[in-house]
């Protein structure tokens, strides 16, 4: 995710280099075109071309919104994750007696649900934290997270029955490990609903058709200044673009994705200091995007 704004910046305009380009090519052939050539028929009237950038801002608008709430979901579902682990690991020290290694298996359920998410490799994070035994026992789980979150449910009911805890007790944290299904669920759901190709594919293909009109129906009124004239007004409508594309699949592995691997380490640090277990340090942003 990036936190720098002016870096930001920067990558928005990297990101839209190409296309605003091959655009800006393009107006300077329409204005040669039609100032040296004399084409006429280059010239197209300014209503219909208004008419047509107001829909397709309008349908950006929306898609972008559909996209930022699928991207805000996500991140509320992780806040959910996040707060459930801190409870998990008060728990656990508070109603169970400790149980450090509950606290590390505990740690390593963002890093699995991270790699699950994102299709990565964390198999590095979860052998570090999770125990041995847990770590043979979920081998060959098609869903590791849930697989952790079984183990330490297992691992909770023997603590509860091996020192006679109340059934009350137990259901405080049974549902906390509930709630963390249910987010995963969640989060789940977003990975495996991709935006629908109406709201992906369309807006960018009505975006560019409506920036290589433009300068038609520009180039009789500013002339050899059309280029620039049109590059403002393409640029808008192709940063609106690149926005919601950016923003539809927030677990993907780009600067625009949620920062996963730093949600990940902070619920390791939470989890990890209360049992005084080493967790290091926070993870800092990079160039100004944190992972």
């Amino acid at each position: 995710m990036i936190v720098d704004r002016r870096i930001g910046l920067f990558i928005l305009m990297r990101e839209s280099l190409l296309t605003l380009a091959l655009l800006g090519a393009w107006d300077v052939f329409v204005v040669v075109m039609f100032q040296v050539f004399h084409q006429d028929w280059m010239e197209q009237p300014t209503l219909p071309v208004s008419l047509l950038g107001s829909a397709v801002a309008l349908f950006l608008g929306v898609r972008n919104n559909v996209a930022y709430g699928r991207w805000w979901e996500a991140r509320t579902l992780w806040g959910a994750i996040t707060n459930n682990c801190r409870s998990f690991g008060r728990q656990a020290g508070s109603l169970l007696g400790g149980r450090p290694d509950l606290a590390s298996a505990m740690a390593a359920y963002p890093y699995a649900l991270r790699a699950a998410l994102g299709r990565l490799d964390g198999s590095a994070d979860v052998a570090r934290l999770l125990p041995p035994e847990m770590q043979s026992a979920i081998t060959g789980w098609n869903n590791q997270p849930n697989a952790i979150l079984y183990q330490i449910g297992l691992a909770v009911n023997e603590e509860v029955a091996r020192q006679r805890i109340d059934g009350a007790v137990h259901g405080q944290i049974d549902r906390i490990l509930s709630d963390l299904a249910n987010a995963q669920g969640g989060l789940e759901r977003i990975r495996n609903t991709p935006l629908a190709i109406q709201f992906s594919l369309i807006p960018r293909l009505v975006a560019n058709m409506f920036c290589v009109v433009l300068p038609l129906s520009m180039v009789q009124t500013l002339g050899w200044i059309t280029p620039l004239g049109s590059s403002l007004v393409g640029l808008l409508f192709v940063a609106l673009d690149k926005i919601g594309s950016d923003l539809q699949d927030p677990f993907d592995n780009s600067p625009h994705a949620m920062p996963m691997l730093t949600m990940a380490r902070t619920i390791e640090i939470d989890l990890l200091q209360p049992v005084r277990i080493p967790a290091g340090g926070p993870i800092a942003a990079v160039h100004g995007v944190q992972s």
